[in-house]
């Protein structure tokens, strides 16, 4: 049953904890410390150098299972990449070699059953670290050359998205395996069973783990790739512009010839600009020729191009 709870920036961090024991782990990937005391999840976020919005849509992702992140604009990138990095390297380094450890001690190692168990685990392990490895050396790196503002040509994160499913199927046959072979002796008995309940707490942060990178981390990524391309595009008119000596030492424009290149850009005709503006049409045609005196740029398209390089309009509201 889900929490079904929201939680806040105001709310009590231990509060949060208490109520969601199994955050703890999250808490490490996120770089924050034990020992906050009775500060707010913010309080306690700011002095660990993490974004408040982002931790927060994790744990009550987490946690409620639901969540609109495909035009969340505030979810910060890089401390979901931090916390992506972070939760691979303990699942890698510290659970998986623990679960073996719990494995061998549980098991009868002479039991021919019993190594093909561990023989089991051992692919199982292999096959997430393939999956996670891939994810370090392909998607995390891509994801930093975006936010440095050039990322590679060859990958996007469709392809990862396309390629990313789950992994745990075969931890789900472990679990099968192992509860119809639980010995009939008490002790092994009891390992047994505490490793199977730890087995089935992975499975639950695997899927936990996987969800947040579909719904969260695949949706920012998105989104990052498509300001980056726009700020691609931007550049790419600025070097064609300068590169043709178009607007070099040009004399000054007025405040009120880049309200008329405005005006005109968004297709208004000489009439509609002098209303917009309250002057008469034939000053407007007298700020059409200074403008085209002073930038040599003659065309609507060419203005047009000007007015983005310069500032004087966002190209997401110009039809290229």
């Amino acid at each position: 049953m889900k929490n079904q709870k929201l939680y806040e920036a105001d709310d009590k961090m231990i509060s949060l904890i208490r109520d969601n024991y199994d955050l703890l782990q999250s808490l490490g990937s996120f770089g924050i410390n034990l020992g906050f005391g009775d500060k707010t999840v913010q309080e306690t976020c700011e002095d660990n150098g993490v974004d408040t919005y982002t931790f927060l849509a994790v744990v009550n992702y987490t946690i409620n299972g639901y969540g609109e992140f495909e035009s969340d604009e505030k979810i910060s990138v890089p401390t979901l990449l931090h916390y992506l990095e972070a939760s691979h390297a303990y699942f890698l380094d510290f659970q998986l070699p623990y679960i073996r450890r719990e494995l061998t001690e549980s098991l009868n190692e002479n039991d021919s059953l019993a190594r093909l168990i561990l023989r089991f685990y051992d692919e199982y392990a292999r096959e997430i670290r393939l999956h996670m490895k891939y994810e370090q050396k392909t998607l995390f790196p891509y994801v930093e050359s975006l936010l440095e503002g050039h990322p590679t040509n060859d990958y996007n994160v469709e392809t990862f998205s396309k390629h990313h499913g789950a992994a745990d199927k075969k931890l789900r046959e472990l679990k099968l395996l192992i509860i119809k072979y639980l010995p009939q002796d008490g002790l092994h008995n009891n390992q047994l069973t505490a490793t199977l309940h730890d087995i089935y707490e992975n499975e639950v942060w695997l899927r936990q783990h996987a969800e947040v990178e579909d719904h969260i981390f695949v949706p920012a990524i998105r989104r990052l790739e498509q300001i980056v391309k726009q700020n691609d595009v931007t550049k790419n008119i600025s070097d064609m512009v300068f590169k043709g000596g178009i607007g070099q030492n040009s004399e000054a424009l007025s405040d009120r010839e880049k309200d008329v290149i405005v005006s005109l850009v968004q297709g208004m005709s000489n009439k509609e600009i002098a209303d917009h503006l309250c002057i008469s049409t034939n000053t407007v045609i007298t700020h059409r020729r200074n403008i085209a005196r002073k930038l040599q740029i003659h065309s609507p398209a060419g203005l047009t191009i000007y007015a983005i390089v310069n500032g004087l309009v966002d190209i997401s509201a110009v039809k290229i």
